[in-house]
């Protein structure tokens, strides 16, 4: 798998330089420019590789990116960055996509103005129809029926659905899933939301809900920074063992508990790709006005166990994991 994302990477780099490059040779236009906009901070562990994907691109291709978030999980924050892109004209946009209905507005002016917009990570089920060109990341839900099946077959009968950023479409739908495998299975899930901004706040939160439901043996997190407080919480009630966990995405904290053995797995949607590729494909639509088929170019979901950890974390050291 990894030399088949290697290999198709290659092919892209190579066809985008080539035909950058016939572009500043027939036209003798100035580099691309592409403005990437997320509702996650380049702190964060996950978007941080996403932002090493676009940078990656950028020095391959020999384009110019600029990466753009708010300080917060603010859609208001969000819409009024991409707006600002629009306006500065770039030759292409990048967005995620976490709230349609705060964000259809902003990402509509842009496809009115004529500038070619990608989604990654959230937003699957939204982007065809705002005009996207296409959307770089993996089926929220469908990542969500996985996950469930897995700790379902883990023996998790009761559990906690962890929801670490409230109004989050894309979370919506992974918890959707779970849950939907969840009761198939036999089991049950409960919804906890929690704020992040708080720390603490949130693992004390966590802590609460396993004292007070002595029945919950799982807990499934949406995201590295809910899994952290999630374990803290976990450990503090003693119960490390006893509820099994799993998360959605990567960072290093999550990839050695999966090596230590106090996490199950981590659903792995290679954020990496989701910043690299749209670049990628960007600068192929405006130099070559290339296009791919699918409406959806999944990057996922995959699963990092304790069988594949070891490889995962040694990528990791290269910044692309």
């Amino acid at each position: 798998m990894t030399r088949v994302i290697r290999l198709s990477l290659l092919l892209l780099v190579t066809l985008g330089s080539t035909m950058a490059g016939v572009t500043s040779l027939s036209a003798q236009d100035a580099q691309p420019r592409f403005i990437v906009v997320t509702h996650g901070q380049a702190s964060d562990p996950f978007w941080s590789v996403v932002q090493r994907g676009t940078d990656a691109a950028a020095q391959d291709l020999g384009v110019t990116v600029e990466y753009q978030a708010p300080s917060t999980y603010d859609m208001v924050a969000m819409s009024q960055l991409i707006d600002a892109a629009v306006a500065s004209q770039p030759d292409g946009l990048v967005v995620s996509i976490p709230d349609a209905e705060a964000l259809s507005p902003s990402i509509q002016r842009a496809t009115d103005a004529g500038i070619p917009v990608i989604s990654i990570n959230s937003g699957s089920e939204v982007a065809e129809a705002l005009g996207v060109l296409t959307h770089v990341g993996q089926t929220e839900r469908e990542a969500g029926v996985g996950g469930g099946e897995r700790l379902a077959e883990a023996g998790v009968t009761n559990s906690i659905c962890l929801i670490h950023e409230a109004g989050n479409a894309g979370l919506e739908e992974r918890c959707a899933g779970y849950t939907e495998a969840m009761t198939a299975a036999g089991g049950t899930v409960e919804q906890l939301v929690v704020d992040l901004n708080n720390p603490t706040e949130a693992t004390q939160r966590i802590q609460a809900a396993l004292s007070a439901n002595a029945e919950i043996n799982g807990i499934m997190a949406l995201g590295p920074t809910g899994a952290v407080p999630a374990m803290q919480a976990i450990e503090a009630a003693g119960q490390t063992g006893t509820v099994q966990i799993a998360t959605f995405d990567l960072s290093p904290e999550v990839l050695q508990a999966i090596q230590d053995g106090t996490m199950l797995f981590a659903i792995d949607q290679q954020q990496y790709l989701q910043g690299y590729l749209p670049i990628a494909l960007l600068n192929l639509y405006v130099s070559n006005a290339n296009t791919i088929a699918n409406p959806v170019l999944m990057t996922g979901p995959g699963f990092v166990t304790a069988e594949n950890v070891d490889e995962v974390i040694d990528l990791t050291a290269e910044g692309t994991r």
